[in-house]
């Protein structure tokens, strides 16, 4: 049941950082600038971000077989007219509907795993999705271009849209919402608490969650984690680390990218133990504490030896797993019917992360920029570099401070 899901929120993933590996080919069939193509890329993420909390909605209403059914021909469909678009426009609108309908794959995640396994195990699993989603984020790096040396990018897409289809058939096919579905007992939640009266308003869950006080301090709490990941490792963190530590290029990118498969380890991990030792507020305190100290080590102390530098990273990659505590806590702050708005809420704070941290990095890199250029491209200093990843410092800080007004929960339902 749940591993269906996980493999959308693989392919969903794979969506999502596909074309960065098809620069060229994209610019040069579509006849436009490097703008452009970043626009194209961002569709994605507007239609995904947007969707968070609705999908948390229709989740407690339809169901996750539905929603992850729909969701993954809806991604089919969108794919499809990407890959056979022969103008920008049409193109734009596919990898609108991608990012849209992929939305939901993680919700439906996790919606199956409060529905399909023990209380005690949610959290790891919840650590496992993530660990699926940046698999599909390898699957969308080196092998796909291996790929594209071999089939042009059409032909890919159009194989990744017949996959998704293939999900979306099995999902319906296979997925059922509750066990008593496929002649189990259900778990210690019924089917009565894990669904909403359909009959009751769209904004009465969103409003009732909020009235619990964890609610909206983990909204803002993973948004730090998250946001500095992605802006280290999707953005900044290979020109910084060339610059100032004189690293080659395709060294940082392994450098970057181990970041990223660190956070993969360290969110099952986090989990498991959250759930094993039946906390969440005191391992994620630990955590953040980690990640605070790692991401200072590495971006603020000066000449620092290389393996000190992995070490730092490393640490600040695997303690960034303690983010998937956030969906357990608040799954566990709020009534049962209720896990799926909570789950939208909360990854909608997570996307705030990278959406704000990004070009707030960028804009005090500017501010900074002494007026250095190199092949026609600005290069900064460390001043420049360390006032920007200061605001992510800020924000880590901040959530450590937030995360101890927040309402431990023991690893218990609130009923």
């Amino acid at each position: 049941m749940w591993g269906l899901g996980a493999l959308f929120y693989l392919m969903g993933f794979f969506q999502r950082v596909a074309p960065a590996v098809m620069t060229e080919e994209l610019m040069r069939e579509f006849q436009i600038s490097a703008a452009a193509l970043g626009n194209l890329s961002a569709y994605y993420f507007y239609s995904y971000a947007a969707m968070q909390i609705p999908t948390g909605i229709i989740s407690d209403r339809w169901g996750p077989r539905r929603l992850l059914s729909t969701g993954a021909t809806i991604a089919g469909i969108g794919t499809m007219m990407f890959a056979l678009s022969s103008a920008i426009l049409w193109a734009g609108i596919g990898r609108f509907l991608i990012g849209g309908s992929v939305a939901v794959a993680f919700v439906g995640c996790l919606k199956l795993a409060n529905c399909w396994f023990p209380p005690r195990y949610y959290a790891m699993v919840s650590g496992m999705a993530l660990f699926f989603g940046i698999i599909g984020a390898v699957f969308a790096g080196p092998p796909l271009r291996l790929l594209m040396d071999h089939f042009s990018w059409r032909s890919i897409i159009v194989a990744s849209a017949i996959v998704t289809f293939g999900i979306a058939a099995a999902i319906w096919i296979f997925v059922r919402d509750y066990p008593t579905e496929k002649g189990y007992s259900d778990m210690v939640i019924g089917p009565q608490t894990c669904t909403v009266d359909s009959r009751e308003p769209i904004l009465s869950g969103i409003v009732e969650v909020f009235r619990y006080r964890n609610t909206a301090l983990l909204f803002v709490i993973p948004g730090a984690v998250v946001g500095s990941v992605l802006t280290f490792s999707g953005l900044w963190g290979v020109p910084f680390l060339t610059t100032h530590h004189h690293l080659p290029t395709s060294q940082a990118a392994v450098l970057t990218s181990a970041v990223l498969v660190a956070w993969a380890i360290g969110g099952p991990l986090f989990g498991w133990l959250s759930d094993r030792w039946g906390n969440r507020k005191r391992l994620y305190i630990v955590g953040l504490a980690l990640m605070f100290l790692g991401w200072g080590v590495a971006l603020f102390i000066n000449d620092l030896p290389f393996y000190v530098l992995v070490g730092a990273l490393l640490v600040a990659g695997f303690s960034s797993g303690c983010m998937i505590i956030s969906f357990a806590f608040a799954k566990e702050s709020v009534p049962g019917r209720l896990a799926g708005t909570i789950s939208g809420v909360v990854n909608m704070g997570t996307m705030t992360g990278p959406m704000l941290l990004q070009p707030a990095v960028g804009w005090m890199l500017d501010q900074k920029w002494q007026g250095q250029m190199q092949a026609g491209v600005r290069v900064y200093g460390q001043e420049a570099y360390q006032a920007g990843f200061s605001l992510m410092l800020a924000w880590i800080l901040l959530s450590l401070v937030l995360l101890f007004f927040t309402r431990e929960t023991h690893c218990r339902q609130a009923t």
